[in-house]
Formats: C-alpha cells, sequence, structure tokens
C-alpha cells in the first residue's frame, strides 16, 4: 500500500483541514476490512440520495441511525435472547453480528427518512444548498450609467527652510 503525505496540503491552504482528514482517513483504513454488512449507494435525483444497508436478522429496534459530526452512523445490536442458547446450528451462515457503519456526509447532506424493507435498511438523503450559497447573476453596469465624481483638490503646503 501507498502511503501519502498531507503535510503540503495542510501548510497551503486555509480551511480545509476537514477535507485532509476524511482523505487520511479513507487511506488509512484497509478496505477488506470493512465490508459488513453489504451496502449501496445510489443518486436517485439531482440533489437526492439513498443508501442501503443489508440488515437481514435485525429487527428495527436492534437499529440506530445517527447524524454526528457530519457523519452518518448506522449501527446494530443484536439484543439478548434467551431461546438462542438451546440452539444448536448445524450450519449458521446469517451473520448478526453487532456492526457500526458510518458514512462521512458532504456540506448540507442531511437524511430526510429511514425505513426497513425486505431486509434492507434505506436512508434516504438530501442535498440543501443555502439560499447564500446558490450561484446567482449579479447585473453588469454599463459604462454610461457610472457617474463619476469630482476628485477634492488638496493644498499645497510649502517648506520654507
Amino acid at each position: 500500500m501507498r502511503n501519502y503525505d498531507f503535510a503540503p496540503l495542510y501548510r497551503s491552504t486555509v480551511g480545509f483541514d476537514r477535507l485532509a482528514t476524511i482523505l487520511d482517513r479513507a487511506l488509512s483504513t484497509d478496505v477488506g476490512t470493512n465490508t459488513y454488512p453489504p451496502y449501496n449507494i445510489e443518486k436517485s435525483g439531482e440533489d437526492s440520495y439513498r443508501i442501503s444497508v443489508a440488515v437481514a436478522g435485525f429487527s428495527e429496534d436492534e437499529l440506530s441511525v445517527e447524524m454526528r459530526d457530519g457523519q452518518l452512523v448506522i449501527s446494530a445490536k443484536k439484543a439478548e435472547n434467551p431461546d438462542q442458547e438451546t440452539l444448536q446450528y448445524l450450519h449458521r451462515g446469517i451473520a448478526s453480528r453487532a456492526f457500526e457503519k458510518r458514512f462521512q456526509m458532504a456540506d448540507h447532506v442531511r437524511p430526510v427518512g429511514a425505513e426497513t424493507k425486505d431486509g434492507l435498511l434505506h436512508i434516504d438523503l438530501v442535498r440543501e444548498v443555502p439560499e447564500a450559497l446558490k450561484p446567482r447573476t449579479i447585473e453588469i453596469a454599463s459604462v454610461g450609467t457610472i457617474e463619476a465624481k469630482p476628485v477634492a483638490k488638496t493644498k499645497k503646503i510649502s517648506q520654507e527652510a
């Protein structure tokens, strides 16, 4: 694996600390260790997205979806079941281990709803850019409409030696 040094990025930018931290975190995590549970990220419109996570075997009470520090955190923990101890599995292929999945959200992206259907947890996201940050047209005045103001004359101060 290659190592990247982001020190020049930190030195030559102002206000991009979060971006550098995200890149640092993304490159430092091992790709193979964070594959459970499987998930999809879909773009469903111009400013809308959906994250679908496979949560077979978990009830809605055992799932948690939160926004923390610009991250969407999805976690699940199986509730203790006393009947589970008496079962003897011949084959156990359905994973029901606890997990925590984190997704870094871009600015102005927020979750608007979540639902479970057919063993999948669907989280709908929307990007809402504030009016102050949206592009706007600035009217350019023509030369004839700008009025020049006279410059005030200043007195010369004579220096006598």
